[in-house]
């Protein structure tokens, strides 16, 4: 991976595990990405893939799969399988996988275990669990032995796939092993009319936009390396400053020198609720009351971990929620 996405993944990574807590939301993403109700299985199996230690061939299409990686959920849950088995990010009952947005693709599983928690696999589950496939990463995953002790381990190249900054790569390759081609076809085609009807909707609107990211004791202003959906895509205006570029930690004063026109807050604890944050204290004093966005009534609160992340599932609500805002 060249290094300055190393040095992306890392931040991001760093940025996620700073006291970030999900919980549940009651936001509908609207979403009409949503994956297939009837995926068309591929019949060429058995079938022969390059993963990161060469060719690896699939004899049929995997009917228990564990994702070991667990920047691989989201993408996953496009794709239906009968059985499946995940390593989440945070603990389960933090996990994003119990909100409103993430219902319609978890209820199509027949089946879908917690095999880890706070990016640790419980290989102890795993085993239980059985799987006939695991899907690791060949930098996340460092226990790669162990999981080939359970299943065959298909080991996603990350310097090839970037899974932190290009999920459409990663839902392709996934479309590939479950022989769902059709499935991970679809949601990139109807994810990019998405991003061109957003970009069609906000192409008028004035001003500077910027996203914080609020946790319980600090924020964190979101630079445009790391929302490219957003600034790139979306096409929405920039604030003028250097820290715009990679993003830091900011102080109320910090945000007062930038004085975005519009300001989007995601928040970590799950609701769109400032109560449990560092944006409930800054909300009694007048340097947030003398905010531009403030003033005019434009600032926007919604999921964070889902808004500000980096999956398919994350970005397509992330992208209905920053449209609705602003048209």
């Amino acid at each position: 991976m060249h290094h300055s996405l190393k040095s992306l993944a890392s931040s991001l990574l760093l940025l996620m595990l700073l006291g970030a807590c999900s919980g549940n939301v009651g936001n509908d993403a609207n979403d009409d990405t949503e994956k297939s109700s009837e995926p068309t299985v591929s019949s060429a199996f058995p079938r022969t893939l390059e993963d990161a230690n060469g060719d690896f061939t699939l004899d049929k299409a995997p009917q228990k799969v564990a994702i070991a990686h667990w920047g691989f959920v989201d993408s996953f849950l496009l794709f239906d399988t009968p059985s499946a088995a995940v390593v989440l990010p945070f603990s389960a009952e933090q996990s994003v996988l119990k909100t409103d947005v993430y219902e319609p693709y978890v209820e199509t599983f027949d089946e879908l275990e917690v095999v880890g928690e706070n990016q640790q696999v419980n290989l102890e589950a795993l085993l239980a669990y059985e799987p006939d496939l695991i899907i690791a990463g060949n930098q996340v995953n460092e226990d790669i032995d162990q999981l080939q002790q359970i299943a065959p381990v298909f080991v996603v190249d990350e310097e090839e796939v970037n899974v932190w900054g290009d999920w459409p790569a990663l839902v392709s390759l996934f479309g590939d092993i479950l022989g769902q081609e059709d499935v991970a076809e679809s949601f990139i085609r109807s994810f990019e009319q998405k991003v061109e009807e957003g970009r069609e909707k906000v192409a008028n609107i004035e001003g500077e936009v910027a996203f914080l990211q609020a946790r319980e004791a600090t924020a964190w202003l979101q630079g445009t390396n790391y929302l490219p959906l957003y600034y790139d895509q979306l096409g929405l205006s920039v604030p003028d400053a250097s820290i715009m570029e990679e993003g830091a930690e900011i102080s109320l004063e910090g945000i007062s020198e930038l004085n975005p026109d519009h300001l989007f807050i995601g928040y970590f604890q799950g609701d769109s609720d400032s109560s449990s944050s560092i944006i409930h204290e800054w909300e009694e004093t007048n340097v947030w009351n003398s905010l531009q966005a403030v003033e005019k009534g434009q600032v926007y609160e919604m999921n964070g971990e889902l808004a500000l992340g980096y999956g398919p599932i994350g970005q397509s609500y992330g992208l209905d929620q920053v449209v609705q805002a602003l048209e």
